[in-house]
């Protein structure tokens, strides 16, 4: 019997989940759906250009799965891309984790859910950077945690 699927974490929930060609009527278009943790796959190897054992640690899966997700992922972006197709963004086995972020101007620390909002510093609205993701419930930075423990 194969062991039960654990859901991979994701940090960030887009703000628009759907793209179509323009000019296109919806209704004359096939979908291709990406899911949330393919979409999270790509934002980290792609848009944030962390290695494949990076990413696979902060969506707490092994190496090898990380790359498949990736590849799939790819695969669904290639075909909305070279054939026209719209995509949905939805679905998957995942659950929200916040991001731990830092600002570089302050270096004030939090955490939030990346979705439609800014990643600014809630202090001064500098640049955000994400920290990477500590084993535990809880990273050092965490405003629930003094930062001199």
């Amino acid at each position: 019997m194969a062991r039960p699927r654990k859901p991979r974490r994701v940090a960030f929930l887009p703000g628009v989940t759907y793209f179509k060609p323009r000019g296109i009527p919806l209704r004359l278009l096939e979908e291709v759906q990406l899911s949330m943790e393919e979409l999270e796959a790509l934002r980290l190897k792609d848009l944030e250009g962390l290695e494949q054992e990076q990413g696979a640690e902060r969506m707490g899966v092994s190496r090898p799965t990380f790359q498949r997700i990736l590849e799939k992922a790819h695969r669904c972006v290639a075909e909305a891309l070279v054939l026209g197709k719209a995509l949905r963004i939805e679905g998957g086995d995942y659950e929200v984790v916040p991001m731990q972020l830092h600002c570089r101007h302050c270096n004030h620390r939090w955490e939030q859910t990346a979705a439609d909002s800014p990643l600014a510093c809630p202090n001064c609205e500098g640049q955000a950077s994400e920290l990477p993701r500590q084993q535990g419930h809880h990273h050092q930075c965490c405003p629930c945690i003094p930062e001199d423990r």
